[in-house]
């Protein structure tokens, strides 16, 4: 989404998927949408994983229904010009993939990525948000999921139009397939790059979700900024953190505001002490607008230097990892049933499907 996916995310909303959990899993769905994606796309709450293997997991072209699932459902899509547009499923999904993951990665990436997506416009359809009163979903990536007309993505592309159109149509194969968890379709978020490894919904958001958990990821090197670096003076650092926690004690020597600090499985930070204050590594993140939650930081010479690796939230399906999966010769389903925990991929039951 932008691109990250997500930051996607995100994180969003669950509603029937919360349902068939605890009752705690509301404040999840709210977490979820108080969360930038995507940016987003979430309470503690505890589901039995459903056992691999129950359900089809893969369907191939071969087996694809000649009747197109997505053509005959509507999207009503918020535009960032204020007009609302209705779009086929179909449609709708072809400008979410152009938008959100590069057409030049492999195609099996492409296909989950619209899978992911799918799904994803599931759960958002059946929330409402008030930012979008009139419309199902919005072309904002810090709000739902973004997207591109086929025409401003193709100019985009230039002599590679033909070749990405082609790509991102064949993804299609996936008609109507959603990733499901217990029958019910999940918040499928996603994100750019991890740093070796994704991390779980409870360490980006505080929330537990079974089938969000933290997973090896095999991009590296190849992502393009998949290293940054963030320097601030002493000052800049003191105006951002007083901004969120003014009850932060930044006197004295800036050497001394930043104090222990701990990471998780995943490489990202779990915490950190500023000014006496401990907040998660999601926190920091935002404070100083970094691109993950997988930063260092070190102070010299009046300035503050964040070193960060990778790009987004880290929860769910880092997109340059599923490209690296799909190179090695992963199908989709097997990419998704790896970043999303004991998922089945098949087609969404109707009953969680918009009317």
């Amino acid at each position: 989404m932008r691109f990250q996916g997500r930051d996607a995310a995100r994180g969003r909303r669950m509603r029937k998927d919360l349902g068939r959990t605890a009752g705690a899993g509301v404040a999840l769905a709210l977490v979820l949408f108080l969360m930038p994606a995507l940016l987003v796309r979430q309470g503690e709450f505890s589901q039995e994983l459903l056992p691999q293997g129950t359900l089809p997991l893969h369907r191939t072209p071969s087996s694809v229904s000649t009747a197109s699932q997505d053509r005959g459902r509507v999207v009503r899509l918020s535009r960032s010009d204020g007009t609302v547009e209705e779009l086929t499923m179909e449609e709708y999904l072809w400008g979410v993939v152009a938008a959100e993951m590069p057409a030049s990665f492999e195609e099996e990436a492409l296909k989950a990525q619209a899978c992911a997506a799918r799904t994803y416009t599931v759960t958002l359809q059946e929330a409402s948000s008030p930012r979008h009163p009139d419309a199902q979903i919005c072309d904002d990536s810090g709000c739902c999921q973004a997207y591109l007309d086929r025409a401003e993505a193709e100019a985009r592309w230039g002599a590679n139009a033909e070749l990405y159109s082609g790509k991102i149509q064949r993804a299609e194969e996936t008609d109507g397939l959603g990733v499901l968890y217990n029958g019910a379709p999940i918040q499928a978020v996603f994100f750019s790059s991890a740093a070796g490894r994704t991390v779980g919904a409870v360490e980006a958001w505080g929330n537990s979700v079974d089938y969000l958990v933290g997973v090896e990821s095999p991009e590296g090197e190849e992502v393009p900024n998949y290293h940054s670096q963030v320097v601030l003076t002493a000052e800049e650092v003191r105006t951002a953190a007083l901004a969120q926690y003014p009850g932060a004690d930044l006197s004295g020597d800036p050497s001394t505001w930043v104090g222990d600090t701990q990471y998780n499985d995943g490489g990202s930070v779990h915490t950190i002490t500023i000014g006496g204050v401990t907040v998660t590594g999601a926190q920091a993140r935002q404070i100083f607008n970094l691109r993950s939650a997988a930063f260092s930081v070190s102070y010299a010479d009046g300035t503050f230097t964040f070193d960060v690796t990778g790009f987004g939230h880290g929860v769910g399906m880092s997109q340059y990892g599923a490209d690296a999966m799909a190179v090695a010769g992963s199908t989709y389903t097997e990419i998704l049933q790896h970043y999303y925990t004991g998922v089945t991929v098949e087609e969404c039951p109707e009953e969680f499907l918009p009317q």
